[in-house]
């Protein structure tokens, strides 16, 4: 087992750079209206467009399983590196990099979308996930925060850097709820990235988390949109301001997806997790519903312009309006009167695709 593994991790070239910041959070049943578990995402990269594709199972690859993943616009279907994504097992996965954790070895870095595919490939449980980890070569070449959640209803986060791991379960948070940005609870204290970012989540959804009443909504279309800032203790979009400087909140201008990926109850097949995927930089685009097997065009590789999704070039060019200053350090200021519209819309898209979908689950 662990020089097939070997085989198959040492046998890519290193790739694109691995995202530069990102949010996340795992949610148990009892944290949730709907009493599944969610993994969820909010994701920074220099990769300014992704997209969601289906990687079938394929025994001649080393892929026991098919999963659905979230996959770098440009990357010309590669799929070998796979940012977040989940499989026929009913097993998700997601990561956020993770600065205050020992630096990878110069010769090998950037691993984390590698070993997500791997995973999503061959993992059916958080166990599973374990085991992989215990078994890849070293330097693991990775430096990040591994979420994972299972059909069991299992979950955890592996800080894991190029020698090893420590894991931290779901199970023994005692409201249900982990959150992790750009450090690592086991790192170096007081170093790393996101501080604030870990901030805004637990004040934005605080009185949630309290009554157990996450949705996966709360998060795609409530944090991903939020310009709330915990350190100065007020949001951005509801004081009046025309212009702010975008430092510190959740929705960055690097922002270019944020995934819920929402488990299955107690007796359900692993068929029925769902993805709620925002492709594109949240706050001007919606989200919509993604199986395992249908994956709406908007989301997919289905541009004119190559491997890009739809939503994100069309976002991108709502972004122009919401980030119009190009010269010297403009993009770091964000037009607000241009933006609260264009959020107000894209919600509305989000909020009827959330209602169409769960109709139909239902």
């Amino acid at each position: 087992m662990k020089n097939k593994i070997a085989v198959l991790f040492f046998a890519v070239l290193c790739g694109v750079a691995s995202a530069i910041a990102c949010t996340s959070l795992i949610a148990s049943g009892k944290a949730t209206v709907s009493g599944r578990p969610i993994l969820w995402k909010h994701r920074d990269t220099s990769a300014k467009n992704n997209y969601l594709y289906r990687v079938e199972a394929d025994s001649l690859a080393g892929r026991k399983y098919g999963f659905v993943g979230l996959f770098n616009g440009a990357d010309s279907l590669m799929l070998d590196e796979a940012w977040m994504g989940m499989n026929d097992a009913g097993f998700a996965i997601m990561n956020t990099v993770a600065y205050n954790l020992p630096e990878n070895s110069p010769e090998w870095i950037d691993r984390e979308g590698y070993v997500m595919a791997l995973a999503l490939g061959t993992c059916a449980s958080v166990d599973d996930f374990a085991a992989l980890l215990d078994n890849l070569p070293r330097p693991m070449g990775v430096r990040t925060d591994f979420g994972v959640i299972d059909a069991a209803g299992n979950g955890a986060y592996f800080e894991t850097d190029d020698m090893g791991y420590t894991r931290f379960n779901l199970a023994d948070a005692t409201d249900g709820v982990m959150i992790r940005t750009n450090y690592a609870y086991s790192g170096e204290p007081d170093k790393g990235l996101g501080y604030i970012r870990h901030g805004n989540v637990e004040a934005i959804l605080a009185a949630e988390i309290a009554t157990g009443s996450i949705t996966p909504a709360s998060l795609t279309d409530g944090v991903s949109r939020s310009f709330y800032n915990s350190l100065m203790g007020y949001n951005a979009l509801e004081i009046g301001d025309s212009w702010t400087v975008d430092q510190d909140f959740v929705p960055r201008h690097s922002s270019t997806a944020s995934i819920a990926i929402e488990g299955i109850l107690p007796g359900e097949t692993p068929d029925r997790t769902m993805m709620w995927a925002n492709v594109a930089y949240p706050p001007c685009s919606h989200t919509v519903a993604v199986t395992l097997t249908e994956i709406p065009f908007e989301v997919g590789p289905n541009s004119e312009k190559g491997a890009y999704s739809p939503a994100g070039i069309e976002a991108g060019e709502r972004m122009k309006s919401v980030f119009p200053v190009q010269r010297g350090n403009g993009q770091k200021y964000i037009n607000l009167d241009a933006l609260r519209p264009i959020i107000e819309a894209e919600y509305g898209i989000s909020l009827a695709n959330y209602a169409k979908a769960n109709s139909k689950r239902r």
